[in-house]
């Protein structure tokens, strides 16, 4: 059993890294105007990712990771960072409440199918049928986003190479611990959404309520998301990440202290609600850390691509901390310190950007 939550779990490593790792195409694609081709392309390439998961036979492990692992992973990764970075085009004053209310959309998602997955999959109408009405659904909404997102200004008609704004970025102190900070915590962030599920069954709770702590995880992500976008109106945005990123911190050490289902609640809400707000403001901070908006998506490409290296070795160490024998105190610990580092560089980086902004008064 243990195998195979290992061999599982680098699916999800997998979907991660590549989500975050083709920010670097899409980021380039997207300075130079190419924003139409990726929603469509790449909304073109989940359909088909998504129904192709529907024709996985039983122990074929392979088809699983190409279409689950590869497939869908490179679609997501094309399509975030145009639909994300097309919306700061058509906002100034409430850029990042708005940009934190469209990153909503994530996890308001991960609410909603593994509720609908868990009925279709364990009810009548069986796995395959279970995926096309989930991709079904999916498709329907991704055609509606082919044509609503399109970007309101013409692409710069200077030219910057990838390599000219990689030496920018080398160069900005601020830019590289908001980098360093959200690759470092990712490494831990995705503990609890691989593990808190297992973790609660191995507790001795029902599965019933273990699938659903996952449920309650990701509603509060959801009101996490949401909520952001007022907190950085008052506080800003490397203000409200920084908190979040402290107060995950000391709630990945807490779940040493798992064992009860009033206790996997506890957490599974409070972890919910700040991983909400570290999801959401993913973009909104590195907008704040790219001064010229003509290289944003190359600026945010390259930190998601730093970010896949942190998602991809998380879970699989994460793993291999667990063992056969589900130390669990031990995965906890290690990921509890990688974002303590994380959550280190995010307050670098707010010093760095106060001195940076009382210089220019």
């Amino acid at each position: 059993m243990f195998l195979l939550l290992f061999a599982f779990s680098w699916i999800g490593s997998i979907n991660a890294f590549l989500f975050e790792i083709c920010g670097l195409i899409s980021g380039q694609l997207y300075d130079r105007g190419y924003v139409r081709q990726l929603i469509i392309g790449a909304s073109l390439l989940q359909v088909v990712s998504l129904f192709m998961l529907s024709l996985a036979k039983p122990d074929q492990y392979y088809q699983v990771f190409l279409s689950q692992g590869i497939g869908s992973g490179c679609a997501a990764g094309l399509l975030y960072i145009p639909s994300m970075a097309v919306v700061s085009q058509y906002f100034r004053k409430r850029r990042e409440l708005v940009m934190t209310s469209v990153a909503s959309g994530a996890c308001l998602g991960a609410v909603v199918h593994p509720i609908m997955l868990n009925n279709t999959l364990n009810g009548r109408i069986g796995f395959a049928n279970g995926v096309r009405a989930s991709a079904a659904l999916i498709s329907g909404l991704l055609f509606i986003a082919c044509f609503l997102i399109k970007p309101r200004f013409l692409p710069s008609k200077v030219s910057t190479t990838f390599l000219a704004t990689a030496k920018k970025c080398a160069h900005d102190p601020a830019y590289i611990y908001g980098t360093a900070g959200l690759t470092i915590f990712a490494v831990g962030f995705y503990y609890p959404l691989f593990y808190l599920q297992l973790d609660s069954t191995m507790h001795g709770l029902s599965k019933t309520f273990s699938f659903y702590s996952l449920v309650i995880m990701n509603t509060s992500s959801f009101v996490g998301q949401l909520t952001s976008g007022l907190l950085v109106e008052y506080f800003g945005v490397p203000g409200v990440l920084t908190v979040s990123t402290f107060a995950g911190t000391g709630l990945l050490f807490a779940l040493i202290g798992l064992r009860t289902l009033g206790s996997v609640v506890v957490i599974g809400i409070l972890y919910g609600y700040s991983a909400g707000i570290f999801q959401a403001l993913w973009a909104p901070v590195l907008a704040v850390l790219s001064p010229d908006p003509s290289d944003l998506g190359a600026r945010m490409g390259i930190s998601y691509a730093f970010m896949a290296v942190g998602g991809l070795i998380g879970p699989p160490i994460s793993g291999a901390l667990l063992t056969g024998d589900y130390i669990w105190w031990r995965g906890a610990v290690f990921n509890g310190i990688m974002a303590a580092i994380g959550c280190s560089c995010f307050i670098a980086m707010q010093i760095v950007l106060r001195r940076r902004d009382h210089v220019s008064q």
